[in-house]
């Protein structure tokens, strides 16, 4: 089980990663286009692009966290800073289903409530 958990977290932490990228870097692409279901007339707003960036660096922040938790913190810290990071992603998975578009909770938050129970059930 801890080698299905290792999996979905790191999953979790690549794809906070790739969203990073995409609202920081990648928001004219139609990648990002699709991924956000925003149209292209939106995204090229200054504003929406400063908003984007500023949400893609905490995406960043959640990647980062969760891979030097697995890779760097001494395994007394590591399983509750994953908890605390991928929590984090669960959380923001239920919110913006809520308050910005439903497909959130299954591109974002299935993973990383999967996760989130794969580390339970391994560490329990």
């Amino acid at each position: 089980m801890k080698m299905i958990s290792d999996v979905l977290v790191f999953a979790v932490a690549l794809e906070a990663l790739f969203i990073m990228v995409l609202e920081m870097f990648l928001t004219q692409t139609k990648i990002a286009r699709n991924a956000f279901d925003l149209p292209k007339e939106y995204l090229a707003q200054e504003k929406v692009q400063v908003s984007m960036a500023n949400q893609g660096l905490y995406n960043g922040f959640i990647g980062v966290g969760i891979l030097l938790s697995m890779l760097v913190f001494p395994n007394e810290l590591r399983i509750w800073n994953l908890y605390l990071f991928v929590g984090f992603v669960v959380v923001a998975a239920i919110y913006g289903a809520f308050t910005a578009n439903k497909k959130i909770i299954f591109s974002q938050g299935l993973p990383a409530i999967l996760a989130l129970v794969a580390l339970i059930l391994s560490n329990s």
